[in-house]
């Protein structure tokens, strides 16, 4: 499950730079950063506390 949450954040993080670069999504791209972000954090957690 931890590798799955850090392909998904990774994902993510490559969709928010191709969006900054073509700068035509606008909010929706800060979403998927906020998303890969908790992502990563998420991953983070679980696997220090496991």
């Amino acid at each position: 499950m931890r590798s799955l949450l850090y392909i998904v954040a990774v994902i993510l993080i490559i969709g928010w730079l191709i969006g900054v670069v073509g700068y035509s999504a606008g909010g929706l791209i800060h979403i998927l950063l906020v998303i890969a972000v908790i992502s990563l954090l998420l991953t983070f957690i679980r696997r220090g506390t496991v």
